[in-house]
């Protein structure tokens, strides 16, 4: 079943919507049995193989066969309806320009810092935990926050847990990771916590990371291991510490006003089939972490997994970060995710 899913994902990858953009609501309206004639437009940052194209993809075909082509949705990776400018795509979505949309939870807290709430250390000590509270209780507070913006929440899949690889030692101890030119995302909590570690964190563009490497300006850097795959980072870096130190993930959004121009059915539609795209996401993605890190191994890369009581020294020097950041989101944010410093001790 699940190389069956795997295999859906990856021909889903391969499509090219070609249709143009035209008017999204076409006349008449259908009879009872059908649904509205719609066309809408969708937008990410990610490439085609990224995970929120997937998909993306993923939903706009099940939507399609379940409307019998009636709701048909134009999506667009990188960024192409707003020239390659996140911003840009942020705001065109929050004024309708565009009408769905999927980015990264600390891409959408530019619109609220709460949005990045779930990225706090540690919030979560695996994907199975991620999925059980966002699906309870997560999912309904970033609804609501986004809902200030013009915007309806549909659902969530996995970006990453964050790993950790460098060329200079293995890390097991917080003394290990001292000194360590390591490269990070441009976001503070990610700077703040390898500061909190005395690491040396370094922002740095993906583009630019496999010749930093290579040229020894950067010893290590965080990632999954999906991403890592794509960019060969295996064959670049000798050690990784799987530690799961912070969860991302991607928010699937609507446009408020355009949404509510739907009718009640094709907009219940667009929630079922985005729950089951993103359910199958999830188990695309963990399923392909097994198998990447088998691979990983297969070819060299040294895999430490940290023990509990390994864990817990590093844990303790972030605690005042994690208590940091609790107050900075908000005890109703930390709630909705269960956020809590002795919830994984």
């Amino acid at each position: 079943m699940r190389r069956c899913i795997a295999a859906v994902f990856l021909l889903t990858a391969t499509l090219i919507l070609s249709s143009g953009c035209g008017e999204r609501f076409e006349i008449p309206q259908p009879p009872e049995s059908e649904y509205q004639k719609v066309r809408l437009t969708m937008t990410a940052n990610g490439t085609e193989a990224g995970i929120e194209t997937l998909t993306a993809r993923k939903f706009a075909e099940l939507v399609s066969e379940a409307s019998g082509g009636n709701v048909h949705i134009e999506f667009y990776p990188n960024d192409e309806l707003s020239g390659g400018n996140t911003n840009e795509a942020v705001r065109s979505l929050t004024e309708g320009a565009v009408d769905l949309g999927a980015y990264v939870s600390g891409t959408m807290s530019l619109l609220d810092p709460r949005l990045e709430v779930a990225t706090i250390p540690w919030s979560f000590k695996d994907y199975k935990e991620a999925r059980r509270i966002i699906d309870e209780t997560g999912g309904k507070y970033y609804a609501k926050v986004l809902a200030k913006y013009g915007l309806v929440y549909l659902g969530s899949t996995h970006n990453a847990m964050r790993q950790l690889t460098n060329n200079r030692n293995p890390i097991r101890r917080p003394e290990d990771i001292q000194g360590l030119r390591i490269r990070v995302l441009g976001g503070e909590v990610y700077r703040m916590f390898f500061s909190a570690l005395d690491a040396d964190p370094i922002p740095l563009g993906w583009s630019e990371l496999n010749i930093a490497i290579r040229q020894g300006v950067i010893e290590g850097q965080e990632n999954g291991f999906f991403l890592m795959k794509s960019g060969r980072l295996n064959e670049i870096q000798k050690y990784m510490t799987v530690w799961n130190y912070l969860y991302e993930n991607y928010l699937f959004v609507a446009n408020r006003k355009t949404f509510e121009q739907l009718e009640p059915k094709t907009q219940q539609l667009l929630r079922e089939k985005m729950r089951e795209a993103c359910e199958l996401s999830r188990d695309y993605l963990e399923t392909e972490e097994i198998k990447i890190r088998a691979q990983f191994a297969a070819d060299g890369l040294e895999i430490i997994d940290l023990k509990h009581s390994e864990l817990e020294k590093f844990k303790e020097l972030v605690r005042p970060l994690r208590e940091q950041l609790k107050k900075k989101y908000g005890e109703e944010a930390c709630n909705a995710f269960r956020i809590d410093m002795d919830k994984n001790s």
